[in-house]
């Protein structure tokens, strides 16, 4: 009795062991805490009687239909998603994977969750698949379908492990990358897997790509096709020329979409003024060419891509932003947006689209953020390859100075007892129009005319302001200044102050206060004159690169318009940025 009894339960145990083998579920979602897996789960058994969750050896928690034969679970796949009961990437999976079940809720192999218990969880049965040799596991390898080899190699290639087409065909390239996949993973490099290798780096990518929620969205809107990290962003709202995707879930990651009519002038338009937004950090990539554009920036906070080409008439493209924290998985999204993004049609975001957010601020550019220098001033164009003269006070504290915001520039010297400073742009300029300096004795009482940016990058040009030189010198007589009674704001420090000739008297210097602490009229200046300026542009080139005139080669007297646009054209925004 007794041993017919043993037999009993070992046959019992041998039938359980093959049927679990045998079995199939179809995976219908994965979620990264035990609390949204119940809450998931939940929903889902209302819809389907044999829904059943397991904590997974990943330390995520698989949401399951099953188990099936291998054949029911085929077909229950295949009908469910074409009923659009389950999502679209649904799959198969082996259990092998599982770990503690956790619903149905009441069952004995119900735990809490794993990282709480004293005791390790009871473990499933592994699904068994057998172990291959290389014969046996390319005999395997030739039954996949085109499809599965395709996935086999986004997997491979979601590992880092290929970087060649994604085309089904397993060449010396994918042969190697399933080496490198299985020396990383501690396997013998044959490059050839096993179904039970393919199976676990199948199934890792499919659980990855349904943690990040990666799914094809037509935004029909924008006429724009794309996968999106569906679990980490959600539509917000249409802002043209953009479609807003918001943080979901505290994720840190924002998506836009870019749609918009336009031709080359337009796109390089939209590219200079992205790099104003706070989501585009001044230290990045920039790159504009005939049709398209790809704008990259990074700072302690925020990271971002954006990428944009003209075709057709339309401009479309997209940003990804997020946050360091998520540098990782943003390198995944990143390459499955690029890989996927599309144009869909010819419909572009109608001008008026949504409830923009803009109400008209001016610090906001279609409801972003638009980023502001710490302080601006003006300067002036000195050398033929964009050499600025500009005031030394601009320059206190700034991680980055740049020319009419967008050209780089570092400072080639500076004499803080003078007030001024020279810069040199990154790359070489070729300016319009460059300071010639008078050298002749001005008479007080003459007209003036300065040019500034008195209001910041509000305007696109330099403002002029005619007024009279006071007298050569300053209030307690230095000689090295002159006086001049002009309308000045502090944004036009820095800039030229221009005789009738349209030659160079001096530099405006930032406005100040007098002896013991007196306040200075408001129409009363100081400008640093320009034999100074001339020193100091001379001790930087010992070769001489000024231009000085007495004025008697010049006697034409230009008009008040003629001095406009020469005092546009030698003068330049300068910024500091934190």
């Amino acid at each position: 009795m007794r041993f017919s009894g043993f037999l009993a339960a070992f046959l019992l145990m041998i039938s359980t062991s093959t049927a679990f083998a045998q079995d199939r579920w179809v995976q219908i979602e994965a979620q990264p805490t035990l609390r949204q897996a119940e809450e998931r789960t939940r929903a889902y058994a209302a819809l389907f009687p044999n829904t059943q969750g397991y904590a997974m050896t990943t330390g995520w928690y698989a949401i399951v239909l099953g188990p099936y034969s291998p054949a029911e679970a085929d077909r229950q796949l295949a009908q469910l998603r074409s009923e659009r009961l389950i999502p679209a990437d649904s799959y198969i999976s082996f259990g092998d994977k599982f770990a503690s079940r956790f619903w149905p809720v009441g069952l004995p192999e119900t735990t809490a969750e794993p990282a709480a218990t004293d005791t390790a969880p009871p473990v499933l049965p592994q699904s068994n698949l057998p172990d291959e040799t290389p014969a046996e596991a390319r005999r395997s390898e030739a039954l996949l379908s085109p499809e599965e080899r395709m996935e086999l190699q986004e997997a491979l290639q979601w590992e880092e492990h290929y970087a060649g087409a994604i085309d089904g065909a397993i060449g010396p390239g994918t042969r190697r990358s399933m080496a490198d996949w299985q020396t990383h993973m501690g396997y013998e490099a044959t490059g050839i897997l096993t179904t039970a290798q393919r199976s676990e780096i199948v199934s890792h990518y499919r659980e990855e790509k349904a943690a990040l929620g990666l799914q094809t969205v037509i935004e029909q809107e924008a006429g724009i096709e794309i996968t999106l990290p569906t679990a980490l962003v959600e539509f917000d709202r249409y802002d043209p020329p953009f479609v807003h995707y918001r943080a979901r879930n505290g994720s840190g990651i924002r998506v836009l979409l870019i749609s918009q009519d336009g031709d080359m002038t337009t796109l390089s338009g939209l590219y200079t003024a992205m790099q104003s937004l706070e989501i585009v950090p001044i230290e990045g990539d920039r790159q504009l060419r005939r049709t398209d554009f790809v704008l990259t920036g990074q700072n302690a906070n925020l990271r971002s891509h954006s990428e944009a080409a003209l075709s057709d008439g339309h401009i479309k493209g997209f940003s990804l932003i997020w946050e360091p924290k998520a540098d990782a998985t943003a390198e995944r999204i990143l390459a499955a947006m690029a890989a996927s993004f599309r144009p869909a049609g010819s419909q572009v975001l109608a001008p008026g689209l949504g409830e923009p957010l803009s109400e008209n601020r001016a610090d906001l550019m279609s409801g972003l953020e638009i980023r502001k220098p710490k302080i601006s001033r003006s300067g002036f164009y000195v050398g033929s390859d964009g050499l600025v003269a500009t005031t030394a006070e601009v320059l206190d504290g700034c991680a980055r100075i740049t020319l009419d915001d967008l050209t780089v520039a570092t400072v080639a010297s500076r004499d803080d007892a003078a007030g001024i400073a020279l810069l040199q742009p990154e790359k070489p300029l070729s300016p319009r129009a460059t300071a010639t300096f008078s050298t002749g004795l001005a008479r007080p009482n003459t007209e003036i005319a300065l040019a500034g940016f008195s209001y910041g990058d509000a305007l696109d040009a330099a403002a002029i302001s005619f007024g009279t030189l006071a007298g050569m010198n300053g209030l307690n007589g230095e000689p090295d200044l002159a006086r001049l009674s002009v309308a000045a704001l502090p944004g036009d420090a820095g800039g030229p102050v221009l005789d009738g000739h349209g030659m160079v008297l001096g530099m405006l210097l930032p406005r100040g206060t007098g002896a013991a602490g007196r306040v200075l009229p408001d129409d009363t200046g100081l400008a640093l004159q320009s034999s100074v300026i001339s020193r100091q542009i001379g001790a930087l080139l010992p070769a001489g690169g000024t231009k000085e005139s007495t004025g008697q080669d010049s006697p034409t007297t230009l008009t008040p318009e003629a001095l406009t646009m020469l005092g546009r054209d030698l003068t330049v925004l300068v910024s500091c940025w934190d």
